[in-house]
């Protein structure tokens, strides 16, 4: 069948339904809801300028009948000011695949941007690899934080979303941990002799063929050697909230945990000019849609 209707073009709020609609049909186990609340989050972010919010949808006489959710985020990479894009949820209705390509093309043609694809399914790892993404992340440490021994004098704090200042922490980093709070996140701070050290948690998904004991995802840590430091004290509590592991992005087992390193899952991949920094999940698609 000839579409002679067919267009690429940027979704806008006024599409925000139809698009969770279409992704709902798409993708079998998640419900319309939590495509709406991930939108929803889309729609009041800040985005940098002259970026897509939501990403690109295939049109069809007004009708969306593919989708591929971009998630642009400013980071800071050392001195510079780089931009980084999450390539989210895609999904083409079957009679219109001939078109997918319009979608990915349009995507990635910004060659100062760096794109990320950080939940590939295994099949797809050599395919994306012929087009051009490396792996960063290779694998996950399972740790159990609270085999690890507490820092002495230390103490944790939940952070709330309506903190307003942090001790020890910059502003930057305060606006980090509360507005991840305001996405359901579990965010920390762990006060030692040491320092001041900020983490963020989300509950973890555990996907068929995954197994673990009842898991956090690590979305943020300045490094893991401070994950690491701060293990037993975090370990504690978490059991209180019945959780037993915390899964960290990782290339190699980390030192001073307790745990086991795998990588059979949680390989993530990179386009372009910056390298992400492994434990820093924030502002993506596990953040704004949910585990």
């Amino acid at each position: 069948m000839i579409h002679t209707k067919v267009r690429c073009r940027e979704i806008t709020e006024a599409d925000v339904d139809a698009v969770a609609d279409l992704l709902t049909r798409g993708f079998v186990g998640r419900s319309r809801n939590y495509w709406i609340q991930g939108l929803r989050r889309q729609a009041f972010r800040p985005v940098p300028d002259g970026y897509p919010r939501f990403g690109y949808m295939l049109d069809n006489d007004g009708e969306p009948v593919g989708v591929l959710l971009l998630i642009y985020t400013t980071r800071k990479d050392g001195e510079e000011t780089a931009i980084q894009c999450n390539l989210s949820s895609w999904y083409v209705e079957p009679a219109y695949r001939n078109y997918a390509s319009l979608l990915t093309k349009i995507a990635q043609r910004h060659k100062h941007v760096t794109y990320l694809n950080i939940s590939p399914a295994v099949r797809t790892w050599p395919i994306i690899e012929t087009q051009g993404f490396r792996a960063y992340c290779r694998g996950l440490f399972i740790s159990v934080p609270a085999l690890s021994r507490a820092p002495r004098w230390s103490k944790i704090e939940v952070i709330s979303q309506h903190t307003k200042q942090i001790e020890g922490l910059s502003d930057e980093e305060t606006e980090l941990l509360t507005r991840h709070a305001r996405y359901n996140c579990l965010s920390l701070v762990c006060r030692t002799p040491k320092g001041v050290f900020p983490f963020i948690l989300q509950p973890m998904r555990i996907r068929r063929g995954f197994i673990a004991p009842p898991a956090m995802q690590l979305i943020y840590c300045r490094s893991a050697a401070e994950y690491a430091a701060c293990a037993g004290r975090i370990g504690r509590l978490l059991l209180r909230l019945g959780k037993i592991s915390v899964i960290v992005d990782s290339n190699e087992p980390i030192p001073g945990l307790v745990g086991i390193y795998t990588e059979r899952r949680g390989r993530k991949y990179f386009k372009g000019p910056h390298r992400p920094r492994l434990a820093d999940l924030t502002d993506t698609e596990l953040v704004l849609y949910g585990p």
